[in-house]
C-alpha cells in the first residue's frame, strides 16, 4: 500500500535529501516531511521538489508533535552517520545516532498513524575478524562484537527497533543493513580513501571488499517506503573486490605499512582532514567483509544493477581520477594476476 504521509530523517546529507527527492516525484504520495537539525544545501533543496523541509532535532521529545500533527504512517530513519567528523565528534555522532533513534522510535510507538518503519542500518553490524564466514546472511551473529564506533551504534539501534516491533506489532518493520556506498556523487569514507594518490594499506593483508552504488541505495529505500517488506536486508551489490585490485583500477599506489603504525597512520590523515579512519573501518581493511544478498533478491524483490566491480568503475570514472600509474599497467598486471591463478588451480 502506498503511503500517504512520509517522514525522512538526515535529508541534509546525499541518501536522505535524494531519497525525499524521489518520493516527493511520486503523485500517489500526499505529502513528504524531511528532518535535519540544518537545511540541505540549497541545490538539494530544490531537487527535494514540494518535500516540505522541518528543521528539527530528533534527539528533542518535540518530534513527537511533528509526527503526530502531520499524522505521519511511514517514517524512513535514514540519518545514522558513519562519519564524526561531519557529526561534530565521535561524542556527537553517537548521542545522535543513538539517543536519537531512542526518541524517534518513542516518538513513533505514541503515534497511531504510524504503520510503517525503515531504519537505514550497515553490514558493520556484523563485525570484521579473520574468523568471519565466507558470506554473512541475515542469521548470522558476529563473531566479535563491534566495541565502539558506528558498528555499535548500529547494533544497538537495532536492539531498539527489535523492542519497538515488539510493542508496535501492527507497524512493519524494515532493516536495510547497506554494504559501503560508492558513487559519483556520495561523500564516505571509502570515496575519499580510493581517491588518495597513495593509498595507505595493512602490510600482510589484502582485504575482500563489497560495495553498494549508490543509485542501487536510494531505490532499495525507496522500495521500502513505499511498499509494506518487512524483516532484514543485507543490501549489498554482486560480487567482490579484493582492497589491492579496487586500488589499481582506480590507479592509485598502494601503500603497505606495518599493522603497529596502522594508528598513528590513520591519526595523520584525520589529522590533514583527508580520511577520518574509525577503528572499525581499520578492522574491514584488515579483514574485508562479503554478505549474501539472496534474500533482498527473493523476499525484497530487488536486484542490484550494477556489481561491486561496476560500481567502482564508475565511481572512477566520474570523479576523473587521473591515474597515478598507466591504465595498460594495471591491465597487464591484472591479466598476469589471473593467469597465475589458473595455472595454480
Amino acid at each position: 500500500m502506498t503511503p500517504s504521509v512520509v517522514l525522512v530523517t538526515g535529508v541534509s546529507r546525499f541518501l536522505g535529501g535524494h531519497l525525499a527527492a524521489r518520493l516527493a516525484a511520486n503523485p500517489d504520495i500526499d505529502r513528504v516531511l524531511g528532518v535535519d537539525t540544518v537545511p540541505p544545501p540549497r541545490d538539494l533543496l530544490r531537487r527535494m521538489g514540494r518535500a516540505e523541509f522541518v528543521r528539527a532535532d530528533i534527539r528533542n521529545p518535540l518530534i513527537a508533535k511533528v509526527i503526530s500533527h502531520a499524522s505521519v504512517d511511514t517514517v524512513v530513519h535514514a540519518s545514522l552517520s558513519a562519519n564524526p567528523a561531519s557529526s561534530g565528534g565521535r561524542t556527537a555522532m553517537k548521542e545522535m545516532n543513538v539517543i536519537g533513534t531512542m526518541q524517534l522510535l518513542a516518538a513513533c510507538q505514541k503515534a497511531p498513524t504510524v504503520k510503517r518503519m525503515v531504519l537505514k542500518s550497515t553490514t558493520a553490524v556484523y563485525g570484521s575478524s579473520p574468523r568471519d564466514p565466507a558470506l554473512f546472511d541475515e542469521t548470522m551473529v558476529p563473531r566479535d562484537l563491534p566495541s565502539g564506533g558506528y558498528a555499535k551504534d548500529a547494533v544497538e539501534i537495532e536492539g531498539y527497533l527489535r523492542g519497538f516491533a515488539r510493542r508496535r506489532p501492527d507497524v512493519a518493520v524494515t532493516v536495510l543493513r547497506f554494504a559501503n556506498f560508492i558513487g559519483p556523487r556520495i561523500d564516505t569514507v571509502f570515496t575519499r580513501y580510493f581517491a588518495l594518490p597513495v593509498v595507505p594499506t595493512v602490510l600482510g593483508y589484502d582485504a575482500r571488499v563489497q560495495l553498494l552504488h549508490e543509485e542501487d541505495a536510494l531505490a532499495v529505500l525507496e522500495r521500502a517506503a513505499s511498499h509494506e517488506l518487512p524483516g532484514t536486508f543485507n543490501v549489498a551489490a554482486d560480487g567482490v573486490l579484493l582492497l589491492s585490485q579496487a586500488i589499481r583500477r582506480a590507479g592509485r599506489v598502494a601503500l603497505p605499512v606495518p599493522s603497529s603504525t596502522v594508528g598513528p597512520v590513520g591519526r595523520l590523515f584525520r589529522g590533514a582532514r583527508l580520511v577520518d579512519f574509525s577503528p572499525e573501518q581499520m578492522r574491514l581493511l584488515n579483514f574485508g567483509r562479503v554478505v549474501d544478498n539472496s534474500r533482498l533478491r527473493s523476499q525484497f524483490g530487488f536486484v542490484p544493477r550494477w556489481t561491486t566491480t561496476q560500481a567502482f568503475d564508475d565511481y572512477v570514472r566520474a570523479r576523473a581520477l587521473r591515474p597515478v600509474v598507466s591504465p595498460e599497467w594495471v591491465e597487464s598486471l591484472e591479466r598476469g594476476v589471473l593467469s597465475v591463478a589458473r595455472a595454480l588451480r
